[in-house]
């Protein structure tokens, strides 16, 4: 990216802020309290406060203004703004002349100005002054016509001609009518560029809407608005000018525990209006992002970037946030009450974030425990990473429970840190399980169980939180207060976190069930059977001290053919169907034979093709379930909240 692109997409930006910035103050300026006030004060007789009506229609037209403003192409935009800039440089050049002519009706003094000193250094600040305004407006404006703006320094040259002061005093107002008038002229010449603008936009806007349809459009104007950076600038603005004020007024610095409070009101005052609720959805999207970009950066390097996961973008927490605010009513409440509501949000979104960490870290700690990488440094991260995964989640806990009375909706929402701290043990267990394997040089017994009770054990509890979460929000529906989003919330809620979270457990319990029986059911190989056999597991391609036979005479390890059979119910060598004694009693299939030599290594490519399949299907099955358990994450998230 060059460095013109750069600035380019800065000032498309940049020069919108203000628009929203607009918008904002026209959302808190409440009209009608604001001429009460007026109708109280002195000003109520001034002729610009009787008219109620024309400031509404004014504060209507303000709101379709900062619309313009923001949808403006950034080369009007620009334009726009280099108008603004030189009128406020021809105000700033009628301020200069006006004090310079006060200056000198204060002073007296009519000779000429070389005689007197004090006379001379007005003169000479005020030329140079002037001189400055007319360069820059002639070159913001591109116009080699500076006498357009020297109008200003018609004072200047009567003063210089021993004009009358009186006579100088009309000189400077006819400038500033002639100024005026330049303005005037202007805006009368260019009156119709608005009309030729929204022309050519509607022109353009069917056009898009007629070929690509009104999706393609909404995304176009998503992408060369760049709305959630622009709302989070607008946001980082107004947290920033709320701290500066906070400070600006106040002469001791605050202690610790006033910083928090005040980290949070500060929040609170700029999350008021929907503008800023917006700008503070995209904050922590993006914060999260940066986040969990850090965390994939921590543990891969530079490889991290090469497969990006769309649910570790930041979107979850920030529509989290936008749910879990839209429910309570968060714009609505007290600057106090949305602080106290805010720390219970931003602790479920610190929570998700960390969900979200131990979502990345976890295959990545698992696949170097199995793996034979000895790098110290890879394994340093990743473990410090878990740690910090463990206790940091517990720390939030207790600190959370320091400021809130313990009941049960608290322990609801502290359940998904508690969860956290539970899964990354697990993880550390099972890869201190996989060192302990790989320092043996040996396979250790039951491995897969034992990775199936920890995970399974997670899981477990997890059903039960979600389960306490639906049997209290039921309650609450019944015996409290019944809103129709609480109660659709609750539905969902209760279908994909309980109803579908039991029913996979359910399958895979029954899977490995049937598994187990099936191995249980085939012949164990004697010590005779496999001295004549003399080959290797032909799914782990290690020497068998020990086999089972299956009905169509292939030998394999126990363990090995019980994790095939969680796949699918094959052989790994001629795909024949396997089933249990009992179900293979009303058939009398003839047992195959081992596979000739001539055609042994065709078996073996075939055999290791459905065992990549296998593994394919396998992991896709699992990212699948996965991927639709965390796309309502959200939904558990936010009756969390809802609920309390």
């Amino acid at each position: 990216m060059t460095m013109r692109t750069r600035l380019e997409a800065v000032l498309n930006v940049g020069l919108r802020i203000p628009s929203i910035m607009l918008l904002e103050v026209l959302y808190r300026w409440d009209v009608s309290s604001f001429f009460q006030k007026i109708q109280r004060s002195s000003l109520n007789n001034n002729p610009l406060f009787q008219y109620k009506y024309l400031a509404l229609y004014l504060h209507y037209v303000g709101y379709i203004l900062s619309l313009v403003l923001l949808t403006l192409p950034r080369q009007h935009l620009v334009r726009l703004y280099l108008y603004v800039l030189t009128a406020l440089l021809l105000f700033a050049g009628h301020q200069l002349s006006r004090d310079y002519v006060r200056s000198e009706l204060d002073s007296g003094y009519e000779g000429p100005i070389y005689l007197d000193p004090l006379s001379m250094n007005r003169f000479t600040t005020a030329l140079i002054g002037q001189l400055v305004v007319c360069t820059l407006c002639s070159c913001v404006m591109q116009t080699k016509q500076i006498w357009l703006f020297s109008a200003h320094l018609l004072p200047l040259v009567a003063r210089l001609c021993l004009v009358p002061l009186e006579t100088i005093v009309f000189v400077n107002r006819f400038a500033m009518i002639f100024t005026g008038l330049e303005v005037l002229y202007f805006l009368a010449s260019n009156l119709l560029v608005p009309y030729n603008l929204a022309k050519t936009a509607y022109r353009e806007l069917a056009q898009v809407v007629e070929v690509y349809g009104l999706l393609a459009l909404g995304m176009s104007l998503w992408n060369q608005l760049v709305l959630p950076v622009l709302f989070m600038c607008f946001w980082l603005v107004l947290f920033a000018l709320q701290i500066y004020t906070y400070f600006s007024t106040r002469d001791q610095p605050p202690s610790r525990e006033r910083l928090l409070f005040l980290f949070l009101t500060s929040i609170a005052e700029c999350c008021c209006t929907p503008y800023s609720l917006l700008g503070l959805v995209f904050t922590v999207s993006f914060v999260a992002l940066g986040v969990l970009t850090l965390c994939k950066f921590y543990l891969q390097g530079y490889r991290a970037f090469m497969n990006d996961n769309a649910m570790h973008r930041g979107m979850t927490e920030g529509i989290t946030l936008l749910i879990l605010s839209v429910q309570t009513g968060l714009i609505e409440l007290q600057v106090i009450h949305r602080a106290f509501l805010l720390s219970i949000i931003l602790f479920i979104v610190v929570a998700s974030i960390l969900q979200s960490m131990l979502e990345i870290a976890d295959p990545i700690v698992l696949a170097l425990g199995a793996s034979r990488d000895k790098s110290l440094w890879k394994h340093f991260r990743a473990v410090s990473l878990c740690l910090f995964l463990l206790v940091f989640p517990a720390y939030m806990s207790y600190m959370i429970c320091q400021f809130f009375h313990m009941d049960f909706w608290l322990l609801i929402i502290i359940s998904s840190s508690i969860l956290t701290s539970l899964q990354v043990l697990g993880t550390l267990l099972i890869y201190v399980l996989f060192m302990v394997e790989e320092l043996r040089k040996a396979p250790v017994e039951n491995m897969d169980e034992v990775i199936y009770y920890v995970n399974g054990t997670y899981r477990l509890l997890e059903f039960l939180v979600a389960l306490c979460v639906v049997a209290y929000g039921v309650s609450e529906t019944l015996f409290g207060e019944w809103t129709v989003m609480g109660s659709t919330i609750i539905l969902v809620h209760a279908y994909y976190n309980v109803w579908l979270r039991a029913q996979l457990g359910w399958q895979s319990f029954l899977l490995r069930r049937d598994a187990v029986h099936k191995i249980q059911s085939m012949p164990t190989a004697s010590a005779l059977q496999l001295q004549q056999h003399n080959d290797i597991c032909s799914i782990c391609y290690q020497d068998m001290k020990s086999a089972v036979i299956t009905p169509c005479g292939h030998f394999f390890h126990a363990g090995c053919l019980k994790k095939w059979l969680y796949v699918q119910e094959t052989c790994p060598l001629c795909h024949g169907q396997l089933k249990s004694q009992s179900q293979s009693a009303n058939t009398s299939a003839p047992l195959a034979t081992d596979a000739p030599p001539a055609d042994q290594n065709a078996q073996e490519t075939e055999q290791e093709e459905l065992l990549g399949e296998a593994a394919v299907e396998e992991g896709f099955q699992a990212e699948k379930n996965s991927s639709d358990f965390e796309n309502y994450r959200i939904l558990e998230k936010s009756s969390l909240v809802l609920l309390s």
